[in-house]
C-alpha cells in the first residue's frame, strides 16, 4: 500500500524526469534546430533512453510544445511578480509591457536555432500560448480595474481595453526582438515616451 509520502516522492520523481527531458530537448533544439533533432538524440542526451522518453511524449512535436510551455511559464511567473508589486497601477502597466517584451526577446535569443521555429511555425506557437495569453489578459484587467477604482484611469470597458492592450503588445514582439523599435535607445529613455502614450490612451494625463 502506497503511503502519502511515497506517492508524493513518486510524483516528484516523475515531474523531475519530465522536466529533465524538456530541458535537454530545449538545448538540442536551440543548438541544432527542431528539424535536425530526433527523439533518439533527446533520449541519448538525457541518459533516460527511448522507452522513458516515449512514456512522457508521443512525438517530437509533443516535446516541442512542452518546451514552449515551459518558456511561457517563465514569462508568466515574471509577469505575476510585477503584478504583485506594491506600485501604482500606472507604473504597473508600463512594467508589465516592458517585462513581456524583454522576456520574449530573451527567450528567443537564448534559444539559438530554435528562434526560427518560433516565427516559421507561428500557429504552433499560438496554439500553445493560448493559455498564457488568457492569463496575461486577466492580469491587465485586474490592473486596469484597480486603476479605474483609484481614479487613475478613465476606462469605460476594462475587458475591452485589456484585450486591446494585450494584442498591441503581441504585435510589438517581432519588431522588438529584431531591434526595429527604439534601436540603440536605452530603456530609461524610452519608458517616459511609452508612459505618455499609454497614460494618454487610458484617459489620464500624467506629467513625466
Amino acid at each position: 500500500m502506497h503511503t502519502i509520502t511515497n506517492v508524493c516522492n513518486e510524483y516528484m520523481s516523475i515531474s523531475k524526469t519530465r522536466q529533465l527531458l524538456v530541458d535537454v530537448a530545449r538545448q538540442l533544439f536551440a543548438k541544432n534546430g527542431l528539424e535536425n533533432t530526433t527523439m533518439n538524440d533527446i533520449a541519448q542526451a538525457s541518459g533516460k533512453g527511448r522507452r522513458t522518453l516515449y512514456t512522457y511524449f508521443k512525438s517530437k512535436e509533443d516535446i516541442y510544445y512542452a518546451v514552449i510551455e515551459t518558456e511561457l511559464e517563465r514569462l508568466s511567473d515574471k509577469l505575476d511578480e510585477v503584478a504583485a508589486r506594491r506600485i501604482s497601477p500606472q507604473d504597473k502597466v508600463i512594467e508589465l509591457i516592458y517585462t513581456h517584451l524583454s522576456m520574449i526577446r530573451e527567450t528567443v535569443v537564448r534559444n539559438g536555432n530554435l528562434r526560427a521555429e518560433f516565427f516559421r511555425n507561428i500557429w504552433m506557437v499560438e496554439k500553445v500560448r493560448r493559455h498564457f495569453d488568457d492569463a496575461e489578459v486577466e492580469l491587465f484587467r485586474k490592473v486596469f480595474a484597480e486603476g479605474k477604482e483609484d481614479g487613475e484611469f478613465d476606462i469605460d470597458n476594462v475587458e475591452l481595453v485589456a484585450d486591446i492592450t494585450h494584442y498591441c503588445i503581441k504585435g510589438l514582439e517581432v519588431p522588438y526582438i529584431y531591434g526595429r523599435i527604439a534601436h540603440g535607445m536605452r530603456e530609461e529613455d524610452t519608458k517616459p515616451q511609452v508612459a505618455k502614450f499609454v497614460y494618454g490612451a487610458l484617459g489620464k494625463k500624467i506629467k513625466i
